[in-house]
């Protein structure tokens, strides 16, 4: 039984009187030397809302009939009620008058005291943890001893003070970061800033909040700059220890404004008609060592962010643009995996080894698809010396997505907008993202890459990390169920944990709906429906893949993972002892945890380019395709990958109700409905950046009231350089 169980079963007994903590040392004969540890186990059984402390410092147990618990407050963006979040239990409702001086996001102490709408209401007696998040927002006043700043995030809608020294030089208008929240006695909220982002009509300081607000880490320390700029350049090996493929046909295929290559291929046909396949990857771990400052910068971000205009990288421009970065025309260290693949797309051999390589060519996406698409005749000639290649390359990998999908792998092909910016980082463009051939073969090309080497990684019985895709739940099956069943779709299979659907299930679905007006939003929702992958230290295979065996090894320079299969597999050619085990099971869930918020920022980052675009549309007319309806209205997609919002009380012709069964909304009058997949024609309104929210009305309601209703005071243009 540990520590704090059994202080739980003692302040619970009889025996028990409130104490003083050194009163309470006393009693239990904790020893000088573990006071400290003694205090910090008590103020972790108060943050978990197991006791509380009295005005006099005494210790109080809770339990159910105290009817007070822990949670965390998150407050509407109105500021006039918030809910304290538990973990095993409906939210409790707290009004802003029983807030007291908590804030969004401080861990607090409820007490329950009625009944709100049906769920407990409560009031907050205790602020137990402050919150610890930076907070990011502009200030709005300037007065006699300090500023004020209110933040971006309305439901942290108390003001913050903040004085001339802990102001960093900030001025009115600058968008800034706050630390170190404090509530004075008198409810005021005081901070200090840490940074300043920017004007506030500045697109870049919008970025840079995202960045902020989704906690990834910029600039790299000191240390780890040295520690890169120690490492030399001119690429130096044992010709013993690596293979040399200097005189082999290799090269990259990346997009336009790609800077880190780290993955290159090559491929030969056999004397037996099997192909050999090489995916040459970047030997990042060659550079960043284990134990050094570069490997625990890696550690703690676990991959490269991706936006609009922008990279935030995982590793130093030293590495990921320079040393690792597999350029044409240069020597480069890699891991090579060769894979002999039949007609059937089956790998009947494989061999992983060291080796050295020199890239023929940098070639691009966009150049390649017209070459092997339409036969373009001036990249013909510039090509000539590849192109038996290259057409050999599209061969295998039609065999190689042609076994993958026969075994029932979920392809989600559906179309991705790619935001376009200009020199100064302001979106000019969002379209469609071309995904042509040559994308779709790399793709192959690296996925039966990263099978091989799991597959091999899982029988050598190395230490690796998987990348794990599990089963969809019979919870999220069944709502996804419910879903199709509006459109006459169902899938094949029953929802039981002991015989699961097959991913193949899926994909029948969306070789349904391929082509119609459904199309996306049932991908999407199918997406929704499916686990997240993530991380593991352990081979659960790949539903959406259909594969057994699945791995990350090739992109090190951008994943953390890979770096790490690299390393074990290195160790493995070495004979030298496996790396530990219990370091892969951490930086797995580290990774898994850091991809997360990376996900979040680049979805984040999107919305708000998406929504800085679409400003420059106000009063434009567009048509559209419904792509999903709920209880506040529809939202529509415009065909681009942008969508916008509906809402119930701008539809004007009748009173709608949304049909959750059938997944409609449907008039009272007149009964006129509307659903996933119908055409509209729809008038943008408002589309503002900082919310990340577009609003339409439908054409045919548009009139003067209603857009006047959504008509604000003039705003500066958003400008500025990402």
């Amino acid at each position: 039984m540990d520590r704090k169980k059994r202080l739980i079963e003692y302040f619970n007994s009889s025996a028990y009187v409130p104490l003083k903590i050194s009163e309470l040392r006393i009693v239990l004969d904790v020893p000088d030397e573990d006071a400290q540890l003694f205090s910090k186990i008590i103020a972790e059984l108060e943050a978990e809302g197991k006791i509380t402390i009295s005005k006099r410092g005494r210790i109080v147990p809770l339990n159910e009939k105290d009817k007070k618990y822990a949670g965390v407050l998150r407050c509407s963006a109105s500021g006039k009620f918030g809910f304290v979040a538990l973990e095993d239990q409906d939210d409790i409702h707290v009004s802003m008058s029983n807030m007291g001086n908590a804030l969004h996001g401080d861990k607090v102490l409820v007490k329950i005291i009625g009944q709100f709408r049906g769920k407990p209401e409560g009031s907050i007696i205790k602020v137990l943890e402050q919150n610890k998040d930076l907070i990011v927002g502009v200030v709005t006043t300037k007065k006699l001893k300090h500023l004020k700043v209110k933040s971006d995030d309305k439901r942290f809608f108390k003001e913050i003070n903040v004085s001339f020294a802990d102001s960093k030089g900030a001025v009115t208008g600058q968008r800034v970061v706050i630390d170190k929240l404090r509530v004075n006695v008198d409810g005021r909220v005081w901070g200090k800033i840490v940074s300043v982002l920017g004007d506030a009509d500045d697109l870049s300081s919008l970025v840079d909040a995202i960045v902020v607000e989704n906690k990834i880490k910029t600039d790299f320390d000191e240390s780890t700059i040295n520690e890169a700029n120690k490492i030399n350049e001119q690429i130096k090996w044992n010709e013993q220890d690596r293979e040399d493929l200097r005189d082999m046909v290799v090269f990259t295929i990346d997009g336009k404004y790609a800077k880190d290559f780290d993955d290159a291929v090559s491929i030969s046909q056999n004397e037996d008609g099997t192909y050999k396949l090489g995916v040459h990857i970047a030997d990042v771990s060659e550079y960043v060592l284990e134990n050094s400052y570069l490997d625990a910068e890696a550690f703690e971000r676990g991959t490269s962010v991706y936006l609009p205009g922008r990279v935030i990288p995982m590793l130093p421009e030293k590495l990921s643009n320079g040393v690792c970065s597999l350029k044409p025309d240069v020597d480069r260290l890699t891991l090579t995996v060769f894979m002999d693949i039949d007609d059937q797309g089956r790998v009947v051999n494989h061999k992983i080894t060291k080796s050295v390589i020199r890239s023929n060519e940098r070639l691009v996406y966009e150049d390649i698809n017209k070459l092997l698409s339409v036969g373009d005749e001036e990249l013909h000639g510039k090509y000539s010396h590849i192109l038996a290649d290259l057409q050999l390359m599209k061969k295998l990998a039609d065999i190689l997505n042609k076994r993958r999908i026969c075994r029932g792998a979920v392809d989600f092909d559906f179309p991705e907008s790619e935001i376009i910016t200009d020199e100064n980082g302001v979106p000019v463009d969002v379209r469609i993202a071309e995904r042509g051939v040559s994308n779709r073969m790399i793709e192959e090309f690296m996925l039966v890459a990263n099978e091989t080497v799991a597959e091999f990684a899982f029988w050598a019985e190395i230490p690796c990390i998987y990348r794990s895709h599990e089963s969809p739940s019979s919870e999220k099956l069944s709502a996804f169920k419910q879903f199709l069943k509006p459109f006459g779709l169902s899938i094949k299979g029953k929802i039981d944990e002991d015989n699961p659907v097959k991913p193949n299930a899926f994909k029948q679905i969306l070789d349904t709906v391929r082509g119609t007006s459904i199309e996306g939003v049932v991908a999407r929702t199918m997406l929704r429906s499916l686990m997240k992958a993530d991380y593991r230290d352990e081979n659960l295979g790949h539903f959406g893949l259909a594969a057994k065996y699945y791995c990350h090894f090739t992109s090190p320079i951008r994943r953390y993972p890979d770096l790490i299969v690299h390393r074990s597999l290195k160790r493995l050619l070495d004979n030298k002892q496996s790396i530990s085990s219990d370091y892969t099971k951490k930086a797995a869930k580290k990774a898994s945890e850091k991809e997360v918020s990376a996900e979040k920022c680049e979805r984040d980052c999107d919305d708000m380019m998406k929504a800085a675009y679409m400003s420059n549309f106000i009063g434009k007319d567009f048509d559209g395709v419904v792509s999903s309806v709920n209880t506040f209205g529809m939202f529509v997609d415009i065909g681009n990958g942008i969508e916008g919002l509906v809402k119930l009380e701008n539809m004007m012709d009748d009173y709608y109700k949304f049909d959750e069964i059938e997944q409609k909304l449907i008039g009272e009058r007149t009964n006129k409905v509307y659903t996933v997949g119908d055409g509209v024609s729809v008038l943008l309104v408002k589309s503002d950046a900082l919310s990340r929210r577009i609003d339409f009305v439908l054409s045919e309601d548009a009139n003067y009231s209603l857009i006047n209703k959504f008509s604000d005071k003039p705003k500066k243009k958003l400008r500025g350089k990402v």
